[in-house]
């Protein structure tokens, strides 16, 4: 018997080393998908969606095609946040996306419901099943730049994505509170157990800044972000104020027309994955 090089996806011998190897989906036959970049964190509320929003604003700024797969099934919010009000429609080749004013193309649950308000009460399975669906049943067509918005925490449906998809790297989003290290220790250490790269870490409502004076203001105590990226070896690190535009322009489905470079940073580093 040949040496094992550690290889058991291009392996087919039955050892007592060997390793079950998950393959991941493959995306729709007339989707051509470049990268994949997952928006996470280890608890709800702290802006997920509204960081994954921007990073598709400011790529689809740089000319990149942008989409957004919203994987939150339960608590959808990018057609919100877009002003999309639309259902998605389909043909007998699969079902199509739901392009904002922009261009980026969005599929979300909410985009399939006769009212997007309705609760979506299903079961783990059923719900992972559904992101699947997302990534391979619906024409994606051309792609640069793909942001997966995950719900919190590390349950069913972030398990389902990472094993699921080819992911690239993960963004971890999180706010200034004593919590912030042990959320993001949680959400490093499953990216660790998936074997995907930590591209950054994002604190929102990190500080508001005075419109007169200009100086910024750590409501919610000192800012402990540099630090806890340090403890995790995070090389790239990017505060959100709380900004009533921003808030405002969410409100109002155009977060398309805010203009903002708290991320510029980030979108570097997602760029580079290309």
């Amino acid at each position: 018997m040949s040496e094992c090089t550690h290889d058991c996806s291009s392996c087919h011998a039955d050892c007592d080393s060997r390793v079950n190897v998950i393959e991941k989906e493959k995306p729709h036959e007339l989707s051509h998908i470049k990268k994949v970049i997952g928006v996470v964190s280890g608890k709800g509320g702290v802006g997920k969606s509204l960081v994954t929003s921007l990073m598709a604003v400011d790529m689809q700024r740089r000319g990149y095609k942008t989409a957004v797969l919203d994987a939150d099934i339960t608590g959808p919010s990018i057609p919100s946040v877009f002003g999309l009000k639309e259902r998605a429609q389909g043909d007998d080749n699969g079902l199509y996306p739901v392009m904002t004013k922009t261009g980026i193309k969005v599929m979300s649950i909410n985009l399939l419901l006769e009212n997007p308000s309705d609760p979506v009460v299903w079961r783990g399975p059923v719900i992972g099943g559904v992101v699947k669906q997302f990534w391979n049943e619906v024409i994606w067509d051309d792609v640069d730049f793909m942001f997966v918005d995950m719900p919190p925490g590390t349950g069913d449906v972030p398990l389902t994505v990472f094993q699921s998809l080819p992911v690239d790297g993960i963004i971890v989003v999180t706010s200034p509170q004593e919590l912030v290290s042990m959320i993001v220790e949680k959400a490093v250490k499953m990216a660790k157990l998936m074997d995907v790269p930590v591209l950054g870490l994002v604190q929102n409502m990190a500080y508001f800044q005075c419109d007169d004076c200009g100086k910024k203001h750590y409501i919610f105590g000192e800012n402990k972000a540099q630090d806890t990226a340090k403890d995790f070896s995070i090389d790239t690190v990017c505060e959100i104020p709380m900004n009533q535009k921003l808030a405002a322009a969410c409100d109002k489905g155009a977060i398309e027309l805010f203009e903002g470079d708290w991320l510029d940073k980030m979108a570097d580093k997602v760029e580079k994955t290309l």
